[in-house]
């Protein structure tokens, strides 16, 4: 799989971005220059000098609160996406393959959840339980379940039907049996690409969230929220706001790119395809 990828170019630029990401995030400790909440009386500073990338107009230095700014959105995403895609997974398996009264109550449930803009409702959950990590990754993940149910569960229905199922049944397979040798390994494609999609979009929200001052909390790095205090400097210096979006920007682009590829290699109709 990985060399499919990497025959991709757009697959390749998506995984060279998301990999150094990923790098600059878990190394920052040992990369960041300074300490993200240190301060300091050049306050808006330029890029140069004793700042690679400006302060901020606390004197903070724009490239250190930018790299624990990535750990904060990574490890968000990734614990939200990691606890939505088990729990939505699991829910689309049992209403795919039980059908009935499970897929009568799951299924509407869902479709309820979808009805709502996604940035809206995580809004709505963070806003009744109040700011703070906790209730942003609660929210999010509320935010997230639908997706990955959807998906399992029309995969389930249609493997369900599946000649191979239905002769696993009639030797007496469990259905749990069933469920972990066929149904759920046919699943994984499709769940791949959602989980890699999932994690730009839960970047996404995350600084939304941060920007409107309802996500991680200061003094902790927060793309949102550095975006949300370097705006009213706009006039003076635009970096403490630059910085920060493309640093959102490039994030999102990486996983999706990385996303888009991954349903190219995982589906056999699209694998043929020529290299863009």
């Amino acid at each position: 799989m990985l060399r499919l990828i990497t025959r991709d170019r757009v697959g390749a630029i998506g995984l060279v971005i998301v990999v150094l990401m990923t790098a600059a995030a878990a190394l920052a400790p040992l990369i960041a220059p300074y300490d993200p909440t240190a301060m300091s009386n050049q306050r808006l500073a330029p890029p140069g000098g004793d700042f690679l990338l400006g302060a901020d107009e606390a004197g903070r230095d724009l490239l250190s609160r930018a790299l624990y700014g990535a750990r904060t959105s990574l490890t968000v995403s990734l614990i939200v996406v990691t606890c939505a895609g088990t729990i939505g997974v699991l829910l689309g398996l049992l209403a795919g393959f039980y059908r009935g009264v499970l897929d009568a109550i799951i299924t509407p449930a869902t479709d309820i959840m979808f009805s709502f803009p996604t940035l809206l409702l995580a809004l709505a959950v963070v806003a009744a339980r109040g700011p703070g990590t906790e209730n942003l990754i609660l929210a999010l993940v509320i935010v997230f379940i639908p997706s990955f149910a959807r998906i399992v569960r029309g995969t389930a229905m249609s493997v369900r039907r599946e000649p191979y199922v239905e002769s696993g049944q009639a030797v007496g397979l469990s259905n749990t049996r069933l469920i972990l040798k066929y149904i759920l390994p046919n699943s994984v494609a499709p769940i791949a690409v959602q989980f890699t999609t999932s994690l730009a979009y839960a970047i996404l929200i995350e600084a939304s969230l941060g920007y409107l001052g309802l996500g991680v909390q200061p003094p902790q790095p927060s793309w949102g929220s550095m975006l949300s205090s370097g705006k009213s400097f706009m006039e003076i210096s635009i970096w403490p706001s630059v910085v920060p979006g493309v640093c959102i920007m490039i994030a999102v682009l990486g996983f999706n790119l990385l996303g888009d590829t991954l349903r190219d290699v995982l589906d056999p109709r699209l694998r043929g395809r020529s290299s863009r």
